[in-house]
């Protein structure tokens, strides 16, 4: 006599849909712990945003400097005039103030240091979730694309609680 057997496999039983005799599917497993990973996920969440604004601010500056002509200063004298100078946009060349802050200069800075500790906790996070080398670059995008580190940020951390929750066992035990 045949034995039925259903078509769908048991929950918990490892084996593929459909097949019989197939390999037990491979279990899902994560770089580190529970709280390592959601640590990782909340540094990624800061810098991401971090990283976003001064990617915007950069934009800005840009456009300010290349499509107008001029820089964000604070403080100095006005060039021109020799009046002290407060705050604002002065001509980039000629130098419109002497002895200010370049605020502009600031931003490319702080912008350009700030991508590099994102790339760290991308990193980070990468490594902890085992994710593929594409998701790596599409994370290392986020600090380089205007408004995308926005997207990837929601897209990702939906992603991680989805893969925590479905995957409790997945975790180190230390």
């Amino acid at each position: 006599m045949i034995d039925p057997k259903p078509a769908v496999p048991a929950a918990g039983s490892g084996e593929s849909a459909g097949s019989e005799g197939a390999p037990r599917t491979k279990k899902r497993r994560f770089g580190g712990t529970v709280a390592q990973i959601r640590s990782a996920l909340t540094f990624y969440k800061v810098l991401a945003y971090l990283t976003g604004a001064m990617l915007l601010l950069l934009c800005a500056e840009l456009i300010a400097r290349y499509g107008f002509g001029s820089y964000l200063f604070a403080g100095g004298t006005d060039a021109l005039t020799g009046q002290p100078f407060g705050f604002g946009f002065a001509a980039a060349e000629p130098a419109g103030v002497l002895g200010g802050f370049n605020v502009s200069v600031a931003v490319l800075i702080v912008h350009g240091w700030m991508y590099v500790v994102y790339l760290m906790a991308t990193f980070r996070l990468w490594s902890l979730m085992r994710w593929s080398f594409g998701k790596m670059i599409v994370l290392a995008l986020g600090g380089v694309v205007p408004f995308l580190s926005f997207i990837v940020e929601k897209k990702f951390h939906r992603e991680v609680e989805a893969e925590l929750a479905a995957n409790p066992a997945a975790p180190k035990r230390y």
